[in-house]
């Protein structure tokens, strides 16, 4: 966990990387088709101001609502994996170690003979 909150980079690991929609992704007007340039810089305006509030506005209203309920919901996750899975993975490894070796003897004691034998049969054919 990070000592100090960074408030400029705040998605350091890029994981909203294909959430870009500033006014360039979103509108733009080709070459020959151009409103007048008031309209273009007020629509520029209004675009950054009301994706602006409105995000804001919803998160004041939502976010740390929002921000709780995936901190319980990934609380919950690190304790089914702290508490149940990683218990039941380590039990699985130790009951599957046991019946590795037993099926490693049986091969071993059966199989490996037979594969022997054949493979000195087939040692001796020359080309």
């Amino acid at each position: 966990m990070a000592d100090s909150l960074d408030l400029v980079n705040r998605d350091p690991n890029n994981i909203n990387n294909h959430l870009q929609c500033s006014f360039e992704d979103v509108l733009a007007e080709p070459e020959g088709t151009h409103s007048i340039d008031c309209v273009w810089k007020l629509s520029y305006s209004c675009f950054n101001f009301w994706k602006g509030c409105c995000y804001k506005l919803s998160t004041i209203l939502c976010g740390i609502c929002i921000a709780a309920e995936w901190g319980c919901e990934f609380a919950g996750v690190s304790f089914y994996h702290i508490w149940f899975f990683t218990p039941c993975f380590k039990m699985l490894d130790l009951n599957c170690g046991c019946m590795k070796k037993m099926y490693n003897q049986c091969v071993s004691c059966c199989v490996e003979p037979c594969c022997m034998a054949c493979g000195q049969l087939f040692h001796n054919f020359k080309k």
